[in-house]
């Protein structure tokens, strides 16, 4: 019988339980499906701070040098650094990059992030289902004839020059900023910066810490929001800002200790990049988008709608030479980072605007939030994804569709996106209405009425 693919090869990324689903064989295996199959030369890999990491890290490599390929260990960092670095050596013939991270997962997860030359993300349309059918039974493949060689190296500098390249560090007021690291990768990058900022940094949880001893680094999680907006309030600081595990997603929070939901930032990045270069594309999901649409046209900008999930907004970004993409999820993408997420460039991007602005950051996305409020993203888990999906669309037969990613129905003063979850039993519903909260929560209960029905 065939032997199966393995569980842990999702639709964008590697991940699953270590040892139950990614053991060190199948980290040797990628290590050399990844230089067999894509002909890999010189490859950077990192780790974020997860207990298995480091050994995972070893055998992949293993893999790699079996197979002749170089390898530049970059250490423990966040997923960004490792993209940094295959995008800026990329004409000293670095051609891929790894990263051992399951991002915001539990402690006993652990997975990989593959991009090829340029930091092109491999996925599953672009290689990673080929790659899983390669590994099986490569445990005993004949080694290369020269073996790879393995370095050190260290581009924290590099790195952290970059993304200060997005704001002019002259004008910058004294803010006062709670920044929570949930023990992932994130603090020493944060204290990289603090040396080269007038900020006052109150930092929560900054050391790396794979046990993770106060909870899963998942600030997408309402239970896992208290200790930042408590500690805004206690420290009377003009923002909040929290990150995942490995930093390639940044969360807000204002003055007054509230979170800001993802979809608000979107609007306010892009209004704020658009500031100093117009005619510029900037893309959006499909989930919420007239504040986005709103803010983006308003400042010279055009608004371009792409699928949600990081293989296709980097794609689409090449494509259209976008200048930013963001995700209400709290991905944001930037031309000038090789079309890829970063966690650290938008709370930098927020802290320039909040500096030369004489608001608070409340005051800078309330009239966004009054404008068009939003449900949040609320999932439903259903036993059949696609009849419901059916009779939504049938009921709401009279409204405009959409179907980049998911359904999206839209009326006049409302509109409403569901999709399935790629991973999950799981339904995904997302409501906005312009300027009426009592309509938006009465639509909101309406759907879920008939998606849990």
């Amino acid at each position: 019988m065939e032997n199966a693919i393995p569980s842990c090869f999702k639709a964008y990324d590697i991940r699953g339980k270590v040892p139950e689903e990614l053991d060190n064989r199948l980290a040797t295996a990628i290590g050399r499906g990844l230089v067999d199959l894509f002909s890999l030369k010189n490859v950077v890999i990192g780790r974020d701070m997860r207990l298995s990491g480091e050994e995972l890290m070893a055998n992949c490599t293993r893999g790699m040098l079996e197979r002749g390929c170089d390898v530049q260990d970059i250490g423990l960092c966040g997923t960004e650094e490792m993209y940094h670095a295959v995008f800026s050596l990329e004409n000293k013939g670095v051609d891929g990059g790894i990263i051992i991270t399951a991002s915001h997962n539990p402690a006993e997860y652990n997975g990989m992030k593959i991009v090829l030359k340029g930091a092109r993300p491999l996925s599953g349309d672009t290689g990673l289902h080929r790659l899983a059918k390669y590994v099986v039974g490569q445990e005993d493949a004949t080694p290369a004839i020269k073996r790879g060689q393995c370095a050190q190296l260290n581009l924290r500098e590099q790195y952290l020059e970059h993304v200060l390249s997005y704001i002019n560090t002259k004008k910058l007021a004294s803010l006062r900023i709670v920044a929570n690291c949930g023990n992932g990768c994130a603090g020493p990058v944060l204290e990289g910066l603090e040396k080269r900022l007038p900020f006052e940094c109150i930092k929560l949880n900054s050391e790396p810490d794979g046990s993770f001893p106060h909870g899963v680094p998942n600030p997408l999680l309402v239970e896992n929001r208290q200790i930042t907006s408590q500690a805004v309030i206690d420290n009377k600081a003009d923002m909040g800002i929290a990150w995942d595990g490995d930093f390639d997603r940044c969360f807000f929070w204002d003055e007054s200790g509230v979170f800001i939901e993802g979809y608000y930032i979107v609007g306010l990045l892009a209004r704020e990049l658009l500031s100093y270069s117009k005619d510029e594309i900037i893309l959006h999901d499909p989930r919420l988008i007239w504040n986005t649409i709103e803010h983006v046209e308003n400042n010279g900008g055009t608004a371009v709608m792409t699928k949600t999930g990081h293989a296709f907004i980097k794609e689409r970004m090449r494509a259209e030479n976008a200048l930013y993409g963001g995700e209400m999820s709290a991905h944001h993408y930037f031309r000038d980072f090789g079309f890829c997420d970063s966690g650290m460039i938008p709370w930098l991007l927020v802290a320039s605007l909040l500096s030369k602005m004489d608001k608070p950051l409340s005051a800078l996305v309330g009239d966004m939030i009054a404008a068009y409020p939003v449900s949040g993203e609320i999932n439903s888990v259903v036993g059949d994804a696609d009849a419901v999906i059916e009779k939504i669309e049938s009921i709401y037969s009279d409204g405009k569709k959409d179907y980049t990613d998911g359904l999206s129905i839209a009326y006049d003063q409302y509109r409403f996106n569901i999709r399935k979850s790629n991973t999950e039993p799981l339904l995904r519903l997302n409501v906005e209405s312009r300027g009426d909260r009592d309509l938006m929560e009465r639509k909101t209960a309406e759907l879920l009425d008939l998606i849990r029905q």
